[in-house]
Protein backbone atom coordinates (compact mmCIF):
# COMPACT_ATOMS: atom_id res chain seq x y z
CA UNK A 1 0.00 0.00 0.00
CA UNK A 2 2.80 2.44 0.88
CA UNK A 3 4.50 1.74 -2.43
CA UNK A 4 1.24 2.43 -4.28
CA UNK A 5 0.77 5.72 -2.41
CA UNK A 6 4.33 6.78 -3.23
CA UNK A 7 3.84 5.94 -6.92
CA UNK A 8 0.59 7.97 -7.01
CA UNK A 9 2.23 11.02 -5.40
CA UNK A 10 5.27 10.88 -7.68
CA UNK A 11 2.99 10.46 -10.69
CA UNK A 12 0.96 13.51 -9.60
CA UNK A 13 4.11 15.64 -9.29
CA UNK A 14 5.46 14.56 -12.68
CA UNK A 15 2.06 15.16 -14.29
CA UNK A 16 1.92 18.68 -12.85
CA UNK A 17 5.38 19.34 -14.30
CA UNK A 18 4.34 18.11 -17.75
CA UNK A 19 0.97 19.88 -17.88
CA UNK A 20 1.95 23.16 -16.16
CA UNK A 21 1.79 25.06 -19.44
CA UNK A 22 -1.91 24.20 -19.75
CA UNK A 23 -2.65 25.76 -16.33
CA UNK A 24 -4.63 22.74 -15.18
CA UNK A 25 -5.93 23.18 -11.61
CA UNK A 26 -4.78 20.71 -8.97
CA UNK A 27 -8.26 19.22 -8.72
CA UNK A 28 -8.24 18.04 -12.34
CA UNK A 29 -4.83 16.36 -12.08
CA UNK A 30 -5.51 14.77 -8.69
CA UNK A 31 -8.94 13.49 -9.70
CA UNK A 32 -7.60 12.15 -12.99
CA UNK A 33 -4.77 10.30 -11.27
CA UNK A 34 -7.15 8.86 -8.69
CA UNK A 35 -9.39 7.63 -11.49
CA UNK A 36 -6.45 6.17 -13.43
CA UNK A 37 -5.27 4.18 -10.41
CA UNK A 38 -8.84 3.25 -9.46
CA UNK A 39 -10.83 0.11 -10.16
CA UNK A 40 -12.39 1.20 -13.46
CA UNK A 41 -9.11 1.93 -15.30
CA UNK A 42 -5.95 0.17 -14.12
CA UNK A 43 -7.58 -1.58 -11.17
CA UNK A 44 -4.51 -1.08 -8.98
CA UNK A 45 -6.64 0.25 -6.11
CA UNK A 46 -10.23 -0.71 -5.33
CA UNK A 47 -11.95 1.84 -3.13
CA UNK A 48 -15.67 2.21 -2.45
CA UNK A 49 -15.95 3.49 1.13
CA UNK A 50 -18.14 6.62 1.18
CA UNK A 51 -18.12 6.93 4.97
CA UNK A 52 -14.32 6.92 5.16
CA UNK A 53 -14.16 9.38 2.27
CA UNK A 54 -16.48 11.78 4.10
CA UNK A 55 -14.38 11.56 7.27
CA UNK A 56 -11.19 12.28 5.33
CA UNK A 57 -12.97 15.04 3.40
CA UNK A 58 -14.14 16.72 6.60
CA UNK A 59 -10.59 16.70 8.00
CA UNK A 60 -9.13 18.01 4.74
CA UNK A 61 -11.75 20.76 4.52
CA UNK A 62 -10.76 22.02 7.97
CA UNK A 63 -7.29 22.86 6.63
CA UNK A 64 -8.61 24.13 3.28
CA UNK A 65 -11.15 26.46 4.90
CA UNK A 66 -8.66 27.71 7.49
CA UNK A 67 -6.29 28.57 4.63
CA UNK A 68 -9.14 30.24 2.74
CA UNK A 69 -9.92 32.51 5.69
CA UNK A 70 -6.23 33.10 6.36
CA UNK A 71 -5.70 34.37 2.80
CA UNK A 72 -8.36 37.11 3.07
CA UNK A 73 -6.79 40.39 4.13
CA UNK A 74 -8.95 43.01 5.79
CA UNK A 75 -7.48 45.75 3.59
CA UNK A 76 -8.59 43.89 0.46
CA UNK A 77 -11.97 42.91 1.90
CA UNK A 78 -13.04 46.35 3.16
CA UNK A 79 -13.67 48.06 -0.24
CA UNK A 80 -15.77 45.12 -1.50
CA UNK A 81 -17.17 43.88 1.83
CA UNK A 82 -20.87 44.45 1.17
CA UNK A 83 -21.25 42.76 -2.26
CA UNK A 84 -18.79 40.00 -1.39
CA UNK A 85 -20.43 38.97 1.88
CA UNK A 86 -23.90 39.24 0.31
CA UNK A 87 -22.83 36.84 -2.44
CA UNK A 88 -21.11 34.52 0.04
CA UNK A 89 -24.18 34.18 2.27
CA UNK A 90 -27.49 35.22 0.73
CA UNK A 91 -26.09 34.45 -2.72
CA UNK A 92 -25.51 30.80 -1.79
CA UNK A 93 -29.12 30.45 -0.58
CA UNK A 94 -30.45 32.14 -3.71
CA UNK A 95 -28.36 29.83 -5.91
CA UNK A 96 -29.79 26.82 -4.07
CA UNK A 97 -33.36 28.04 -4.50
CA UNK A 98 -33.13 28.97 -8.18
CA UNK A 99 -31.25 25.80 -9.14
CA UNK A 100 -33.73 23.63 -7.24
CA UNK A 101 -36.66 25.21 -9.12
CA UNK A 102 -34.97 24.70 -12.50
CA UNK A 103 -34.10 21.05 -11.83
CA UNK A 104 -37.56 20.36 -10.41
CA UNK A 105 -39.70 21.97 -13.11
CA UNK A 106 -37.43 21.98 -16.18
CA UNK A 107 -35.55 18.75 -15.53
CA UNK A 108 -38.58 16.99 -14.07
CA UNK A 109 -36.59 15.71 -11.09
CA UNK A 110 -38.22 14.99 -7.75
CA UNK A 111 -37.86 17.67 -5.09
CA UNK A 112 -35.41 15.81 -2.83
CA UNK A 113 -32.98 15.06 -5.64
CA UNK A 114 -33.24 18.62 -7.00
CA UNK A 115 -32.57 20.14 -3.60
CA UNK A 116 -29.66 17.83 -2.81
CA UNK A 117 -27.87 18.54 -6.08
CA UNK A 118 -28.55 22.29 -5.81
CA UNK A 119 -27.24 22.59 -2.26
CA UNK A 120 -24.17 20.46 -2.93
CA UNK A 121 -23.05 22.53 -5.92
CA UNK A 122 -23.99 25.95 -4.50
CA UNK A 123 -20.50 27.31 -3.71
CA UNK A 124 -17.75 28.53 -6.01
CA UNK A 125 -14.23 27.20 -5.50
CA UNK A 126 -11.30 29.23 -4.18
CA UNK A 127 -8.49 26.97 -5.40
CA UNK A 128 -9.78 26.95 -8.97
CA UNK A 129 -10.49 30.70 -9.03
CA UNK A 130 -7.08 31.62 -7.59
CA UNK A 131 -5.17 29.25 -9.90
CA UNK A 132 -6.92 30.62 -13.01
CA UNK A 133 -6.98 34.34 -12.17
CA UNK A 134 -3.33 34.47 -11.11
CA UNK A 135 -2.41 34.07 -14.79
CA UNK A 136 -4.82 36.78 -15.96
CA UNK A 137 -4.35 40.35 -14.73
CA UNK A 138 -7.92 41.59 -14.19
CA UNK A 139 -9.08 44.91 -12.72
CA UNK A 140 -8.95 44.94 -8.94
CA UNK A 141 -12.62 45.16 -7.96
CA UNK A 142 -14.08 42.29 -10.03
CA UNK A 143 -11.10 40.03 -9.32
CA UNK A 144 -11.24 40.80 -5.56
CA UNK A 145 -14.97 40.12 -5.35
CA UNK A 146 -14.58 36.84 -7.23
CA UNK A 147 -11.57 35.62 -5.24
CA UNK A 148 -12.78 36.60 -1.77
CA UNK A 149 -16.31 35.32 -2.40
CA UNK A 150 -14.94 31.97 -3.54
CA UNK A 151 -13.08 31.62 -0.24
CA UNK A 152 -15.92 32.94 1.92
CA UNK A 153 -18.93 31.07 0.53
CA UNK A 154 -17.75 27.55 1.37
CA UNK A 155 -18.90 27.63 5.02
CA UNK A 156 -22.47 28.61 4.06
CA UNK A 157 -22.59 25.80 1.48
CA UNK A 158 -21.21 23.26 3.96
CA UNK A 159 -23.65 24.23 6.72
CA UNK A 160 -26.56 24.24 4.26
CA UNK A 161 -25.62 20.82 2.87
CA UNK A 162 -25.28 19.28 6.33
CA UNK A 163 -28.65 20.76 7.30
CA UNK A 164 -30.45 19.52 4.16
CA UNK A 165 -28.90 16.03 4.41
CA UNK A 166 -29.95 15.77 8.05
CA UNK A 167 -33.46 16.97 7.21
CA UNK A 168 -33.96 14.63 4.23
CA UNK A 169 -32.48 11.63 6.04
CA UNK A 170 -35.38 11.73 8.49
CA UNK A 171 -33.68 13.12 11.57
CA UNK A 172 -37.17 13.92 12.86
CA UNK A 173 -36.44 17.37 14.25
CA UNK A 174 -39.16 20.01 14.37
CA UNK A 175 -39.09 22.93 11.96
CA UNK A 176 -38.48 25.57 14.63
CA UNK A 177 -35.71 23.51 16.17
CA UNK A 178 -34.15 23.16 12.74
CA UNK A 179 -34.06 26.93 12.31
CA UNK A 180 -32.60 27.46 15.78
CA UNK A 181 -30.00 24.79 15.16
CA UNK A 182 -28.99 26.37 11.87
CA UNK A 183 -28.69 29.81 13.51
CA UNK A 184 -26.54 28.36 16.30
CA UNK A 185 -24.31 26.57 13.82
CA UNK A 186 -23.73 29.83 11.95
CA UNK A 187 -23.46 32.22 14.89
CA UNK A 188 -21.62 29.81 17.16
CA UNK A 189 -19.19 28.83 14.42
CA UNK A 190 -18.39 32.47 13.67
CA UNK A 191 -17.95 33.48 17.32
CA UNK A 192 -15.94 30.45 18.39
CA UNK A 193 -13.73 30.72 15.33
CA UNK A 194 -12.84 34.32 16.14
CA UNK A 195 -12.24 33.34 19.78
CA UNK A 196 -9.89 30.49 18.85
CA UNK A 197 -8.09 32.77 16.39
CA UNK A 198 -7.64 35.40 19.12
CA UNK A 199 -6.35 32.79 21.59
CA UNK A 200 -3.98 31.43 18.94
CA UNK A 201 -2.51 34.85 18.15
CA UNK A 202 -2.03 35.43 21.88
CA UNK A 203 -0.17 32.12 22.26
CA UNK A 204 2.10 32.90 19.31
CA UNK A 205 3.08 36.23 20.86
CA UNK A 206 3.63 34.76 24.32
CA UNK A 207 5.80 31.71 23.65
CA UNK A 208 9.54 32.27 23.58
CA UNK A 209 12.79 30.34 23.30
CA UNK A 210 11.45 27.19 21.65
CA UNK A 211 12.54 25.48 18.47
CA UNK A 212 10.90 26.73 15.30
CA UNK A 213 9.16 23.40 14.76
CA UNK A 214 6.97 23.95 17.81
CA UNK A 215 5.39 26.95 16.11
CA UNK A 216 4.22 24.67 13.30
CA UNK A 217 2.87 22.17 15.82
CA UNK A 218 1.03 24.96 17.61
CA UNK A 219 -0.50 26.13 14.34
CA UNK A 220 -1.81 22.62 13.54
CA UNK A 221 -3.20 22.43 17.07
CA UNK A 222 -5.00 25.76 16.64
CA UNK A 223 -6.49 24.66 13.30
CA UNK A 224 -7.80 21.42 14.79
CA UNK A 225 -9.04 23.24 17.90
CA UNK A 226 -10.99 25.71 15.78
CA UNK A 227 -13.00 22.79 14.41
CA UNK A 228 -13.09 20.63 17.54
CA UNK A 229 -14.29 23.30 19.98
CA UNK A 230 -17.21 24.32 17.76
CA UNK A 231 -18.13 20.75 16.83
CA UNK A 232 -18.22 19.73 20.52
CA UNK A 233 -20.97 22.26 21.28
CA UNK A 234 -22.96 21.65 18.10
CA UNK A 235 -21.78 24.71 16.16
CA UNK A 236 -20.27 24.60 12.67
CA UNK A 237 -16.66 23.47 12.93
CA UNK A 238 -16.08 24.39 9.28
CA UNK A 239 -17.27 27.95 9.80
CA UNK A 240 -15.18 28.18 12.96
CA UNK A 241 -12.04 27.04 11.11
CA UNK A 242 -12.63 29.65 8.40
CA UNK A 243 -12.98 32.57 10.83
CA UNK A 244 -10.09 31.39 13.00
CA UNK A 245 -7.97 31.52 9.85
CA UNK A 246 -9.31 34.96 8.97
CA UNK A 247 -8.49 36.32 12.44
CA UNK A 248 -4.96 34.89 12.49
CA UNK A 249 -4.28 35.96 8.91
CA UNK A 250 -4.89 39.57 9.90
CA UNK A 251 -2.70 39.55 13.02
CA UNK A 252 1.05 39.96 13.38
CA UNK A 253 2.98 37.31 15.29
CA UNK A 254 6.47 35.74 15.21
CA UNK A 255 7.44 33.69 12.15
CA UNK A 256 4.23 34.69 10.37
CA UNK A 257 5.75 34.57 6.89
CA UNK A 258 7.05 31.01 7.37
CA UNK A 259 3.81 29.94 9.02
CA UNK A 260 1.84 31.45 6.13
CA UNK A 261 3.81 29.28 3.71
CA UNK A 262 3.10 26.32 5.96
CA UNK A 263 -0.65 27.07 5.87
CA UNK A 264 -0.54 27.13 2.06
CA UNK A 265 1.40 23.85 2.01
CA UNK A 266 -1.10 22.19 4.37
CA UNK A 267 -4.00 23.33 2.20
CA UNK A 268 -2.26 22.12 -0.95
CA UNK A 269 -1.49 18.68 0.49
CA UNK A 270 -5.01 18.35 1.90
CA UNK A 271 -6.47 19.19 -1.50
CA UNK A 272 -4.15 16.81 -3.34
CA UNK A 273 -4.73 13.87 -1.03
CA UNK A 274 -8.45 14.46 -0.87
CA UNK A 275 -8.99 14.54 -4.62
CA UNK A 276 -6.84 11.54 -5.27
CA UNK A 277 -9.13 9.73 -2.82
CA UNK A 278 -12.23 11.14 -4.54
CA UNK A 279 -10.83 10.00 -7.88
CA UNK A 280 -10.44 6.49 -6.48
CA UNK A 281 -14.07 6.64 -5.36
CA UNK A 282 -15.26 7.49 -8.88
CA UNK A 283 -16.39 4.81 -11.32
CA UNK A 284 -16.07 6.43 -14.78
CA UNK A 285 -18.08 3.72 -16.53
CA UNK A 286 -21.17 4.97 -14.72
CA UNK A 287 -20.71 8.58 -15.86
CA UNK A 288 -22.27 7.85 -19.24
CA UNK A 289 -25.63 7.37 -17.57
CA UNK A 290 -25.65 10.84 -16.00
CA UNK A 291 -23.85 13.08 -18.50
CA UNK A 292 -27.18 14.63 -19.60
CA UNK A 293 -28.14 15.40 -16.01
CA UNK A 294 -24.67 16.84 -15.34
CA UNK A 295 -24.97 19.05 -18.44
CA UNK A 296 -28.37 20.29 -17.25
CA UNK A 297 -26.94 21.19 -13.84
CA UNK A 298 -24.02 23.05 -15.43
CA UNK A 299 -26.28 25.03 -17.79
CA UNK A 300 -28.81 25.82 -15.06
CA UNK A 301 -26.11 26.97 -12.68
CA UNK A 302 -23.78 28.88 -15.01
CA UNK A 303 -26.29 30.50 -17.35
CA UNK A 304 -29.30 31.05 -15.08
CA UNK A 305 -28.79 30.69 -11.31
CA UNK A 306 -25.40 32.35 -11.00
CA UNK A 307 -26.14 35.39 -13.21
CA UNK A 308 -29.51 36.02 -11.52
CA UNK A 309 -27.91 35.71 -8.09
CA UNK A 310 -25.04 38.08 -8.94
CA UNK A 311 -27.30 40.71 -10.48
CA UNK A 312 -29.76 40.61 -7.55
CA UNK A 313 -27.03 40.68 -4.88
CA UNK A 314 -25.32 43.65 -6.54
CA UNK A 315 -28.48 45.46 -7.68
CA UNK A 316 -27.96 48.44 -5.38
CA UNK A 317 -24.18 48.63 -5.76
CA UNK A 318 -22.35 50.91 -8.17
CA UNK A 319 -20.82 48.05 -10.09
CA UNK A 320 -20.74 48.35 -13.92
CA UNK A 321 -22.59 45.79 -16.02
CA UNK A 322 -19.40 44.38 -17.52
CA UNK A 323 -18.01 43.63 -14.04
CA UNK A 324 -21.23 41.86 -13.06
CA UNK A 325 -20.99 39.72 -16.20
CA UNK A 326 -17.40 38.81 -15.35
CA UNK A 327 -18.26 37.96 -11.71
CA UNK A 328 -21.13 35.79 -12.93
CA UNK A 329 -19.00 33.79 -15.35
CA UNK A 330 -15.96 33.43 -13.08
CA UNK A 331 -17.91 31.61 -10.34
CA UNK A 332 -16.40 28.20 -11.08
CA UNK A 333 -17.30 25.00 -9.28
CA UNK A 334 -14.60 22.53 -8.27
CA UNK A 335 -13.40 20.95 -5.04
CA UNK A 336 -16.00 21.69 -2.37
CA UNK A 337 -19.05 20.50 -4.39
CA UNK A 338 -17.39 17.13 -5.02
CA UNK A 339 -16.54 16.83 -1.33
CA UNK A 340 -20.09 17.79 -0.34
CA UNK A 341 -21.45 15.14 -2.70
CA UNK A 342 -20.06 12.56 -0.27
CA UNK A 343 -22.45 13.83 2.45
CA UNK A 344 -25.67 12.38 0.94
CA UNK A 345 -23.64 9.36 -0.16
CA UNK A 346 -22.52 8.63 3.40
CA UNK A 347 -26.06 9.26 4.72
CA UNK A 348 -27.55 6.67 2.39
CA UNK A 349 -29.35 9.25 0.23
CA UNK A 350 -27.28 8.42 -2.87
CA UNK A 351 -26.87 4.62 -2.88
CA UNK A 352 -26.08 4.41 -6.59
CA UNK A 353 -23.50 7.25 -6.57
CA UNK A 354 -25.81 9.08 -9.00
CA UNK A 355 -25.63 12.49 -7.30
CA UNK A 356 -21.85 12.19 -6.90
CA UNK A 357 -21.50 11.40 -10.61
CA UNK A 358 -23.80 14.25 -11.65
CA UNK A 359 -21.79 16.71 -9.56
CA UNK A 360 -18.55 15.35 -11.00
CA UNK A 361 -19.74 15.90 -14.60
CA UNK A 362 -21.03 19.42 -13.81
CA UNK A 363 -17.77 20.38 -12.07
CA UNK A 364 -15.64 19.12 -14.96
CA UNK A 365 -17.74 21.13 -17.43
CA UNK A 366 -17.40 24.23 -15.24
CA UNK A 367 -13.62 23.93 -15.08
CA UNK A 368 -13.21 23.16 -18.77
CA UNK A 369 -15.67 25.72 -20.15
CA UNK A 370 -15.48 28.59 -17.66
CA UNK A 371 -11.88 28.02 -16.61
CA UNK A 372 -10.54 28.22 -20.15
CA UNK A 373 -12.60 31.25 -21.19
CA UNK A 374 -12.18 33.64 -18.24
CA UNK A 375 -9.12 35.37 -19.71
CA UNK A 376 -10.81 35.75 -23.09
CA UNK A 377 -13.97 37.17 -21.50
CA UNK A 378 -11.98 39.66 -19.38
CA UNK A 379 -10.32 40.91 -22.57
CA UNK A 380 -13.62 41.24 -24.42
CA UNK A 381 -15.14 43.17 -21.52
CA UNK A 382 -12.12 45.47 -21.29
CA UNK A 383 -11.28 44.36 -17.76
CA UNK A 384 -7.74 43.15 -18.37
CA UNK A 385 -4.87 45.26 -17.08
CA UNK A 386 -1.16 45.13 -17.68
CA UNK A 387 0.32 42.41 -15.51
CA UNK A 388 2.94 43.94 -13.18
CA UNK A 389 6.39 42.44 -12.93
CA UNK A 390 6.72 40.61 -9.61
CA UNK A 391 10.09 40.36 -7.84
CA UNK A 392 11.30 36.79 -7.46
CA UNK A 393 13.24 37.38 -4.24
CA UNK A 394 11.37 37.12 -0.95
CA UNK A 395 12.82 37.87 2.47
CA UNK A 396 11.55 37.40 5.99
CA UNK A 397 12.55 39.08 9.25
CA UNK A 398 12.76 36.06 11.53
CA UNK A 399 12.48 36.85 15.22
CA UNK A 400 10.54 35.43 18.14
CA UNK A 401 10.51 38.82 19.87
CA UNK A 402 8.18 41.74 19.36
CA UNK A 403 9.76 44.26 17.02
CA UNK A 404 8.78 47.54 15.43
CA UNK A 405 10.91 46.78 12.37
CA UNK A 406 10.06 44.85 9.25
CA UNK A 407 11.70 43.93 5.95
CA UNK A 408 10.17 45.70 2.96
CA UNK A 409 10.87 45.10 -0.73
CA UNK A 410 10.82 48.08 -3.09
CA UNK A 411 10.70 47.27 -6.81
CA UNK A 412 11.95 49.88 -9.26
CA UNK A 413 9.62 49.06 -12.14
CA UNK A 414 11.45 49.58 -15.45
CA UNK A 415 8.12 50.19 -17.17
CA UNK A 416 7.45 53.19 -14.91
CA UNK A 417 10.86 54.60 -14.02
CA UNK A 418 14.06 55.48 -15.90
CA UNK A 419 17.52 56.78 -14.99
CA UNK A 420 19.86 55.83 -12.15
CA UNK A 421 20.50 56.91 -8.57
CA UNK A 422 23.35 56.23 -6.20
CA UNK A 423 22.47 54.64 -2.91
CA UNK A 424 23.86 57.62 -1.01
CA UNK A 425 21.41 59.90 -2.86
CA UNK A 426 18.29 58.10 -1.64
CA UNK A 427 16.06 60.18 0.61
CA UNK A 428 15.44 57.54 3.28
CA UNK A 429 14.06 58.05 6.81
CA UNK A 430 16.59 57.77 9.61
CA UNK A 431 14.86 54.54 10.71
CA UNK A 432 15.47 52.81 7.34
CA UNK A 433 18.47 50.98 5.94
CA UNK A 434 19.02 49.16 2.63
CA UNK A 435 20.18 45.63 3.47
CA UNK A 436 20.31 44.03 0.02
CA UNK A 437 19.87 44.76 -3.69
CA UNK A 438 18.66 42.10 -6.11
CA UNK A 439 19.51 42.67 -9.77
CA UNK A 440 18.29 40.01 -12.18
CA UNK A 441 19.84 36.76 -10.94
CA UNK A 442 22.48 38.18 -8.62
CA UNK A 443 22.61 39.87 -5.22
CA UNK A 444 24.55 43.08 -4.53
CA UNK A 445 25.96 44.26 -1.23
CA UNK A 446 24.72 47.87 -0.81
CA UNK A 447 27.37 50.59 -0.52
CA UNK A 448 27.10 54.34 -0.74
CA UNK A 449 28.30 54.53 -4.36
CA UNK A 450 26.22 51.57 -5.58
CA UNK A 451 23.99 52.62 -8.48
CA UNK A 452 20.27 51.80 -8.25
CA UNK A 453 18.78 50.97 -11.65
CA UNK A 454 15.27 50.22 -12.97
CA UNK A 455 14.54 46.53 -12.47
CA UNK A 456 16.33 46.40 -9.10
CA UNK A 457 14.64 45.10 -5.97
CA UNK A 458 15.78 46.80 -2.77
CA UNK A 459 15.26 45.12 0.60
CA UNK A 460 14.94 47.65 3.41
CA UNK A 461 14.93 47.20 7.17
CA UNK A 462 12.55 49.90 8.35
CA UNK A 463 10.18 50.81 11.15
CA UNK A 464 6.69 49.61 10.32
CA UNK A 465 5.13 53.07 10.29
CA UNK A 466 7.91 54.42 8.04
CA UNK A 467 7.62 51.79 5.28
CA UNK A 468 5.68 54.02 2.85
CA UNK A 469 8.05 56.93 3.39
CA UNK A 470 11.03 54.66 2.71
CA UNK A 471 9.50 53.35 -0.53
CA UNK A 472 8.75 56.90 -1.67
CA UNK A 473 12.31 57.92 -0.83
CA UNK A 474 13.72 55.19 -3.06
CA UNK A 475 11.54 56.04 -6.06
CA UNK A 476 11.42 59.83 -5.71
CA UNK A 477 14.61 60.60 -7.67
CA UNK A 478 13.81 58.48 -10.73
CA UNK A 479 12.18 59.93 -13.82
CA UNK A 480 8.66 58.67 -14.41
CA UNK A 481 7.98 57.27 -17.87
Amino acid sequence: MLLTISVILVFLTLSATIFRRFNLPLIILALAIGIIFGSDVTGLVYFDDAVLTKRVADLALVFVLFAGGYSIQRAELKPVLAPTMTLATLGVLMTIGITTIILRFVGGWDFSRSLLVAVVISSTDASAVFSILKNHAVQRRPSSITEIESAANDPMAIVSTAFVVKFLSGAGIEAWRSVLELLWQMGGGLGLGLAVGWAGSLLFRKIRDVETGYYYLLLVGIILASYGVADTVGASGMLSAFFAGYFLGNRKFPFKSSLSSFVSALSFMANAGLFILLGLLMFPRSLGKVWGAGLLVFIALSFVSRPITVFLCTAFRKIPLKEKVFISWSGMRASVPIVLATYPLAAGLDPGHEILNIIFVAVCLSLLVQGTSIGWLAGKLGLRVKKPLVPKQKMELVTVHETKYELVEVFVDPERYSGERKLSELDLPAEANVTMIARKDRMLVPRGQTSIKPGDVLTLLVEQDKAEDAASGVLAGFERI
